[in-house]
C-alpha cells in the first residue's frame, strides 16, 4: 500500500473523530472513577503504599536501613544466581567494574555499563532493586533488604566503605563515580 495525502488525511480525520468521545468523557478525570472508561479499578492508599519512587536527593525513600554484611547475605540468597558470586554478571547484568570505559576513542573497546560505571545516583539503585529484583519475584524484598543489598553492591564497587550503613539519609549522599557524566535535561 502506498501512502498518499488522501490516506494521511483520512487517517488523521478518523483519529480526530475517534478522540472526540474520549475527550468529552474525560472533562474532569479527577472526578471520574476509573470504571467510567470500562477498564481498571480504583487504587487504594494501601496498594499505593508498596510503591516508592525516590528522587536523587532522597525524597520518596522509605524508612529502613541495611549494612554491607546484611546485604551480602541477601545477595547470596537472592541475587547470586543471576549476577554471579563476584557481581560479574551471568544471566543478569554485571554490577561492578567498568569505570572509565564509557568514553573512549577505541571502537573495539565496548563500554561496560554497571552500577559503578554508569548510574549517576545511588537512589536509582534502590529504586530498581525495590521494583524489579529479584527477577523471579520482583518487589518481594523488604525495604531493609533493599538498603542492605544496595550497600553491598556499592561497597563491592568501592563506592562506600565496607562498614557503611545505608538508609534514607545516607543513601542520597553517596557520590556515584559517574555522577558528573550526565548533562541534565533543561525541562
Amino acid at each position: 500500500m502506498y501512502i498518499t495525502t488522501k490516506n494521511v488525511a483520512f487517517c488523521a480525520s478518523l483519529a480526530l473523530c475517534a478522540g472526540v468521545p474520549m475527550m468529552a468523557a474525560a472533562q474532569d478525570p479527577a472526578k471520574e472513577p476509573a470504571h467510567v472508561y470500562g477498564f481498571g479499578t480504583d487504587v487504594s492508599q494501601e496498594q499505593l503504599s508498596h510503591f516508592t519512587s525516590p528522587l536523587p536527593d532522597g525524597r520518596g525513600l522509605p524508612k529502613g536501613s541495611g549494612t554491607v554484611l546484611q546485604g551480602e547475605k541477601v545477595y547470596m540468597q537472592t541475587c547470586v544466581a543471576c549476577h554471579g558470586a563476584n557481581l560479574e554478571g551471568g544471566i543478569g547484568d554485571r554490577l561492578v567494574g567498568g569505570r572509565g570505559t564509557l568514553v573512549n576513542s577505541d571502537p573495539a573497546k565496548a563500554p561496560v555499563k554497571t552500577v559503578e560505571s554508569y548510574w549517576p545516583y545511588a537512589t536509582t539503585l534502590f529504586d530498581y532493586v525495590k521494583r524489579a529484583m529479584p527477577f523471579n519475584a520482583p518487589g518481594s524484598l523488604t525495604d531493609d533488604q533493599v538498603y542492605a543489598v544496595s550497600a553491598y553492591i556499592l561497597a563491592k564497587g568501592n563506592i562506600i566503605p565496607p562498614d557503611a550503613v545505608m538508609d534514607e539519609t545516607s543513601l542520597p549522599k553517596v557520590e556515584m563515580p559517574n555522577r558528573d557524566g550526565f548533562i541534565p535535561a533543561n525541562r
